[in-house]
This record gives structure tokens, sequence and C-alpha cells, in this order.
């Protein structure tokens, strides 16, 4: 075979597989953004995105009860994409709010790979960076504007944001909004949108807030629910009983498993990532460790790493607990319990994530009980023990929080004071509240 003629059957076959049919076929989207879809890999819709398209599309109100990796970006970015195609509007349509600044960059980037083949522009907008740029890209009108609330709030206040042509307005992870206090300046924001326009809200639990919320912002929505207290099926998750001076030892233990390709090792002060990240460093780990004290330009840093597999291992407060979604995460390790039952769900949801497998290990001791009798109550069943040869658990071991401070060799408590985030003060476990414990706004 000649190589012109294998080149011409080559570029055939690729042509074929650009127009290879995929199950968003069926929705009707526009050709430009099916080929957004394409290239994005994604072969046939997953549930969620089944039963919010269709509706999203007709401009009908969405409220979607889920849980975090199940595809709710591309359940609410691809039928308002759609609609900007349809009416060829140019200016600022759709608002998406977002309670993490690594949450909104996550979607930014989902919905600009989705509209790849089209001229829609998107915006991020969040504090702990200077306005500058932000108002620049303003400026160009973009499509669709991204941000979290109390930045977005400033540029409005300021007069560089304008709401006035909002059609779309999209709130997701709404819960954990409420947790780190942002529902004052959601309403004021929404105070600032049209009247008549479509409201998209997400959200994976229902609490009181939210659902006062849903009522006074949702006309006729279509609902979505696949929300569930427990975790996935594709996670393999287990307890496993430990003294708190034995945590390093089996951690790297479990680091060394063949099957560890990628972890996240969740702790619970921003004092311990920092420890952690520095004693798994010199043992040789390619690690990098994020907590709310980093700048915003080394947060994105440290994210843009770990999601190009630069580093192997991340080391985490709460602050990427939700929403944040990185591909070929093998293993979450909670080093320590997280402080609420609703933490445990979202942590572990970091990996198993797009219907792939993962595996969640956390580490108890013997004064975690009450954490663990409320966790398992509400998720519905006991969590499997696993036991762990040389690291049975130690029913002597003193107290680590207690006065005089933990024995030597163990890391103490967070008694530094801690951002919003992250908590401070005593929360119903005994230690500093996590994303729920602090009703300070954050940016």
């Amino acid at each position: 075979m000649s190589c012109s003629l294998a080149a011409e059957i080559k570029q055939n076959m690729s042509k074929a597989s650009a127009k290879a049919p995929t199950g968003f076929d069926r929705f009707g989207l526009d050709e430009s953004i099916v080929r957004g879809i394409r290239a994005a890999g994604f072969k046939k819709p997953r549930s969620i995105q089944s039963e919010t398209i269709p509706a999203g599309r007709e401009g009908r109100d969405v409220l979607g009860l889920a849980q975090t990796g199940t595809g709710k970006t591309a359940a609410f970015a691809l039928p308002l994409l759609d609609r900007i195609m349809y009416k060829h509007r140019r200016g600022t349509s759709v608002l998406v709010l977002a309670p993490t600044r690594e949450l909104a960059n996550q979607i930014t980037e989902e919905i600009r790979q989705l509209a790849r083949y089209t001229q829609i522009k998107v915006v991020t907008v969040f504090g702990g960076v200077p306005m500058k740029r932000q108002i620049d890209q303003l400026r160009r009108r973009p499509e669709i504007v991204v941000g979290c609330p109390g930045r977005v709030l400033d540029l409005l206040q300021q007069g560089r944001l304008h709401l006035a042509h909002i059609e779309s307005l999209v709130i997701d992870e709404a819960d954990h909004l409420f947790d780190m206090g942002f529902m004052p300046d959601v309403r004021q924001i929404l105070d600032a949108l049209p009247r008549k326009r479509q409201n998209l809200l997400f959200s994976a639990t229902m609490p009181d807030e939210i659902r006062k919320l849903a009522d006074d912002l949702l006309h006729d929505p279509q609902v979505v629910e696949l929300s569930t207290s427990a975790p996935v099926s594709t996670i393999d998750h287990a307890l496993i009983m430990i003294p708190e001076g034995c945590k390093r030892d089996l951690l790297e233990q479990l680091l060394a498993g063949d099957d560890c390709r990628s972890a996240i090792i969740f702790t619970r002060t921003k004092n311990r990532v920092r420890r952690l990240t520095e004693y798994l460093g010199k043992s040789g780990h390619r690690v990098a460790g994020i907590q709310g004290n980093l700048s915003q330009a080394r947060r994105d840093q440290v994210m843009r790493g770990f999601r190009k597999h630069k580093f192997d291992i991340l080391v985490a407060t709460d602050i990427v607990a939700r929403g944040i979604d990185v591909s070929g995460v093998s293993h979450v390790i909670n080093f320590d319990v997280p402080n609420t039952p609703e933490a445990y769900t979202h942590r572990i949801g970091r990996t198993g994530r797009a219907e792939l497998e993962g595996i969640a290990y956390t580490f108890v001791t013997r004064f975690d009980h009450g954490w663990l009798r409320a966790t398992e109550r509400m998720i519905g069943f006991k969590i499997s023990r696993k036991k762990v040869d040389g690291f049975e658990p130690d029913f002597n071991e003193p107290r680590p929080y207690q006065h005089g401070g933990a024995p030597r060799g163990q890391w103490r408590g967070n008694r530094s004071r801690s951002g919003p985030a992250e908590g401070k003060g005593q929360s119903r476990w005994g230690r500093p509240p996590g994303p729920g414990g602090s009703r300070r706004r954050t940016r």
C-alpha cells in the first residue's frame, strides 16, 4: 500500500470518528457543542445529564440533588451553551455561583472544553487575587460568568459586573455555600437579577435553609434526585482502627502498595498539612499540600500539578473535599477523621469518579467513636473494618488532645487560629469545625 493511500485511509477514519454518534446526539444540541462533547471524550450521558439536559434546553427551572462526581457540570453547561448558540446574543446571559475558587476554576475549564468549537466566552471571578484582570476580562462581554459570591457581589456593587441581562442562573453546591456563610451574599445577588429568568439549583443535601431557597427561587422545577448520604458504589471504603502515633507508619505502608497510583490525604488542620507534606517529601514521595493559607496562585499551581501527575500525592484540608474533579485518583486516605459525618461522603468521593473504581481508608483512633456512630447512622450501614498486621488499636492510648499536650512523637491537635473554611473553636465532636463551623464570609 502506498504512503499516500495509507494517509488518505487514516484521514477518512479520523473524519468518521469525529462524526461518530454519541448518546448525546438525541438531545438535538447544536453541532458545535456536539463536537466539543466528542472532543471531551464523553460517550454517553450519565443519569443526571439525561434528566437535566432536556428540561434545561426548554428553559425550565431545575433542582438537582446529587453527590459530587455524578456529572453535574455538563448537566447544566450543555443546555445553557445550546441556548446561547440558539439566541446568538452577545453579553453576559449566564451566571454560575460556586462556593470555592477551585470549584469555580474547574467549572470554567469544563465549560470551555465543551464550548471549544463555539465563540462563547467564559470568565471566572473570585477573591484572593487582584480585580484588575477580572475587570479587563469582563469588558469583553463574556456570555458566561462563573464566580464565588463574595467577588461577584463586590464587582456588582462597583458597577464592573452587569447582571441586568442574565437569563439563566446556576447555583452549584448550594449546601456548601450555606455552610461557608455565603447565603446573605447570594440573596443580595438574587435581588440584582431580572425576575424573569431560568434557575438551576444543585445541592448534595437539603438542609432547611437550602429548601427555603429552592422554594423561593424555583418555579415548577424539573426535580432530579440522585442524592444519597451513602458513598457511591464504585468506592471500596473501610476504617482502620489505629493508635494516633502509628498513623504515619501505616500511611507509608499504604502508599507503597502496588495499587496506589495517586492519592489524596485529608488532615484536620492546616498545620498538619504542612508537616505531613514535609515528612512525605523527605521520604521521597512526589507530594504537594493545599490549605487555606496558601495564595491563590500557589493553590492553582498545586492543583494543576496534581491533575497533570507532576505530584502523585496531594495532602489537603477539606478545602478540596467537595466538587473537585481529578481523574485517576486511586486512593483517598483520611489521616484524620472528618469534622462532620457529611464530610465523610464528600471526602472519599474524590476517588471512584466517572464510574471508575477507587479505594478509601479512614484512620480511626479510640477517641473518634462519637464521629463514627454519627457517620454510620447517617449513611445507614456499618462501615467495614480493615485489619492491618502490626497496627492494632491501643486501648490504653492517652488522649492526644488532653491538657499538657500529646505524648512525645505525636502531633498535637489544632490550637492555632484557622481560616473560615477550616474552622476554629469547637465542633460537636470536640474538635475544630469544618466548613460548617464558621459563618464568616470568605471571598
